[in-house]
């Protein structure tokens, strides 16, 4: 059974992880698709061009069909006239595309079985920080001595420790709901408090859950 050290604690001491979790054989396919799909809901869609049926101007033809030397043109709005419309040009959209439940949790179960094996997880004493102190989230970070980006997860009662943590550079704080695949694959280290840990474990138990009853 893996564990991981806790950090903070006023001993030393480990908490064990969830094998069926925390074990789990890494799914490139499903974690390539899952970190696609929460990239894509992220996109805002918003890019927007006019098209000829928007721009000002058209009405009259610009001058007659024959007998000018020029090129025959019927409105001013056309796409190859400065100030025309846009020709097949982006319009708003949504990026967003479905990742089935089973799919999302086994991708997570992979991201967190990655940091388990790499000995980049630890649990967060939340309780030690009774007040906002950089200082201390400082030194704790440098004691665990773990090289690279950070991640900070959290419950919404660790509010002191969110505060402590969210100034660091390399440092990123986010809620154990606002937590993607992307996200913990984008940190060198993982640091989890034990609320956190505990929604995030239960969040990726489910489908191993479900297969292990089916199975049954």
């Amino acid at each position: 059974m893996p564990d991981a050290p806790i950090l903070g604690a006023a001993a030393s001491k480990k908490v064990k992880l969830d094998d069926a979790i925390f074990t789990a054989r890494f799914n490139e396919a499903l974690v390539h698709q899952s970190v696609r799909a929460e990239q894509a809901a992220r996109r805002r869609g918003t890019a927007a061009t006019k098209t000829r049926g928007m721009v000002s101007g058209g009405g009259a033809k610009p001058w007659r069909q024959k007998g000018t030397g020029r090129a025959r043109a019927g409105s001013n709005r056309s796409p190859i006239w400065t100030g025309g419309g846009v020709v097949f040009g982006p319009q708003p959209r949504s990026y967003t595309f479905k990742v089935n439940r089973k799919e999302q949790r086994a991708a997570l179960r992979s991201a967190l079985s990655l940091h388990a094996e790499r000995g980049s997880l630890a649990v967060l004493d939340a309780s030690a920080f009774s007040v906002p102190k950089t200082k201390q989230a400082f030194d704790l970070l440098d004691d665990w001595n773990r090289p690279g980006s950070t991640l900070v997860v959290l419950a919404a009662e660790d509010s002191s420790a969110a505060l402590s943590f969210r100034n660091l550079a390399g440092v990123a704080v986010l809620t154990h709901e606002n937590v993607g695949v992307a996200d913990l694959l984008g940190a060198a280290s993982l640091l989890i408090s034990q609320p956190a840990l505990d929604a995030l474990t239960e969040r990726a138990a489910c489908s191993a859950k479900t297969t292990e009853e089916a199975k049954a």
